[in-house]
C-alpha cells in the first residue's frame, strides 16, 4: 500500500482508548497498510514512577489486545517506549519505523485536564515531522 496511511504509528493510551481509536478507524473505513501501536510508559526522569513496570507492560497488552480485537488483528507491531515525554515517545516510535503518518483518536478532558496534562493532543499536532490524522471518535461511544 502506498499513500498517507501506509505505516501509520497509533498511539494508545488504555484499553478503552484503544477500543476508541480502532473503532473510529472501523467507522471510516480507513485504508491502512502497516500499523504500529504504541504505548507510552512515562518516566518520572529521576522521581519515583507512578507505578511499577509489570503493570505498565500489563496495561500496554491489555491497550494492544483490545485494539487487535475490533480490527482482528490489524496492527503489525506493537511498541512499548519508556520515555519522560509521551508526545517525543511516539514521535520516536515514527521516526524508528519510518511512518508515513501518526494516526490518534483525541482524548477525553477539559481545560484544566488539557493545562494539567500539557495538552498531548496539541503538541503531537504541532510537533510532529510527519503527518498527523485525528480521528473522530466513533458515535457509538
Amino acid at each position: 500500500m502506498t499513500g498517507l496511511l501506509a505505516r501509520a504509528v497509533v498511539p494508545v493510551a488504555s484499553e478503552k482508548d484503544a477500543t476508541a481509536t480502532a473503532s473510529a478507524l472501523a467507522a471510516h473505513d480507513a485504508e491502512v497498510g502497516d500499523v504500529t501501536l504504541v504505548y507510552v510508559v512515562e518516566k518520572a526522569g529521576g522521581a519515583a514512577d507512578k507505578a511499577g513496570v509489570e503493570q505498565r507492560e500489563e496495561a500496554a497488552r491489555e491497550a494492544f489486545d483490545a485494539f487487535d480485537a475490533v480490527l482482528g488483528g490489524a496492527a503489525t507491531d506493537h511498541r512499548i517506549a519508556y520515555h519522560t515525554d509521551i508526545v517525543d515517545g511516539i514521535l520516536g516510535v515514527a521516526d524508528d519505523v519510518d511512518a508515513t503518518a501518526v494516526v490518534f483518536t483525541p482524548r477525553d478532558g477539559g481545560r484544566f485536564i488539557r493545562l494539567l496534562t500539557g495538552d498531548v493532543a496539541l503538541r503531537l499536532v504541532t510537533d510532529a515531522d510527519r503527518p498527523v490524522v485525528s480521528l473522530p471518535r466513533h458515535v457509538d461511544e
